[in-house]
């Protein structure tokens, strides 16, 4: 009997330096979540409480547990890390299913998708266009790697002060080529349907009537309509138009395009001082642009940013918690599956609820703590020598029995 007790006690002290190995293998080993073997004793059962009277039969492995507290964050240069600071999962699927993982060192396959090592692709909430996302479905990131298409010039807003004591021109009538016809002058740039550069000219001309100016749009040395009038108030502030718009007429650029479309807010134009001056020249408008870069929010909004200066949102990165994380199953690779034991994953968005919060262009290491595993081996290695010592007593009773004459 004692042989067989001791020799449980051998097992278990293999399985105590199995786990502390396996442990100590993965010490850099990304998103990995160290192990922790947990023993019970063996008795025999039987009926009248016989069990009382009769010796433990020995040890046995009951169970290995995940521990799955926080690894220190490494930074890295790719904005494709991704370490979670908190709670949660991030969700990804493949060919054998969904998966969940703390590893977040993702990469971009031939298709544009974002995917793990084993080719697993991540999960997020797909953008609704209004700014939101759907948070009741899940689909598969992947990167735009299309140009992002030209957005036509429709509307603009022109802040100027022109000077209040400026004299009417000598020249008339106005002609863009004499500067002595004209007062001031600005420039920016247009963009038609197709994303052409064009360069609009505002000239600005003073009226002989009190506080009024004559204005002009000009498209790459074209005249866009006639004269438009901005009236000011004593007190330098726009009048003329009411709604501060001019609406100027349809424009043929001659690329090919659609129309140019044009109306420009003056809203923001006074009449103070003695100098011109242009505090705010905007315009809705953008070409084409190729991808530069991508960006990840802390909330885990994933955006594309352009070489026109847009940026377009992809996503929002899918995350996962369960009640028991213990009951989740290993699948290796540092992907654990769902099981009944740990319950259904509860999905939701970084920042909100428990869950933690994203940070891109690192990883998170393994949580594994090489000092203390270093001492779990010396413990299991002394319990292993402990139970071969026993066994070598009782091959000594037993061979001192043998020599009984």
């Amino acid at each position: 009997m004692s042989f067989r007790i001791a020799l449980s006690g051998l097992n278990a002290a293999q399985s105590h330096l199995d786990v502390t190995a396996h442990n100590i293998a993965n010490v850099n080993t990304t998103g990995f979540k160290s192990s922790r073997a947990a023993f019970a004793d063996v008795y025999a059962t039987a009926n009248n409480d016989v069990t009382k009277t009769t010796p433990g039969a020995g040890a046995r492995l009951a169970t290995i547990t995940q521990q799955f507290s926080q690894g220190n964050v490494d930074f890295t240069d790719n904005n494709l890390d991704l370490a979670v600071s908190g709670e949660g999962f991030f969700t990804m699927k493949g060919s054998g299913g969904v998966t969940y993982t703390r590893a977040g060192a993702f990469s971009v396959d031939r298709e544009g998708f974002v995917v793990n090592n084993n080719l697993e692709r991540l999960q997020v909430f797909p953008p609704t266009g209004n700014g939101g996302f759907s948070t009741g479905s899940l689909s598969d990131l992947q990167l735009e790697v299309n140009e992002n298409a030209p957005q036509e010039t429709s509307r603009g807003q022109i802040g100027v002060n022109l000077p209040a004591n400026a004299p009417v021109p000598t020249v008339a009538p106005f002609d863009p080529t004499l500067p002595a016809s004209y007062n001031h002058a600005t420039s920016m740039t247009v963009y038609d349907s197709l994303g052409t550069q064009h360069t609009a000219t505002l000239y600005f001309v003073r009226d002989a009537a009190a506080n009024t100016w004559n204005q002009q749009l000009y498209v790459d040395n074209n005249a866009v309509g006639g004269a438009n009038t901005l009236s000011f108030s004593n007190a330098g502030v726009l009048q003329t138009p009411a709604n501060g718009l001019v609406t100027y007429p349809a424009y043929d650029p001659g690329t090919g395009s659609e129309d140019l479309n044009l109306s420009f807010d003056f809203n923001a134009s006074t009449q103070y001082g003695q100098e011109f001056g242009v505090n705010n020249l905007q315009q809705d408008g953008f070409t084409t642009g190729r991808l530069t870069g991508i960006e990840v929010a802390s909330t885990g909004v994933v955006s594309a940013r352009y070489t026109n200066g847009q940026s377009t949102q992809l996503g929002k990165i899918a995350m996962a918690s369960f009640t028991n994380p213990n009951g989740l199953q290993q699948q290796g690779d540092t992907s654990w599956a769902e099981t009944f034991s740990s319950g259904s994953p509860r999905v939701g968005e970084a920042g909100t609820s428990n869950f933690g919060l994203l940070q891109s262009g690192a990883l998170e290491s393994s949580n594994v703590d090489l000092t203390e595993q270093l001492v779990e081996m010396i413990t299991a290695q002394r319990n292993f020598q402990a139970n071969t010592q026993m066994i070598s007593t009782a091959d000594a009773v037993t061979q001192a029995i043998i020599n009984i004459r």
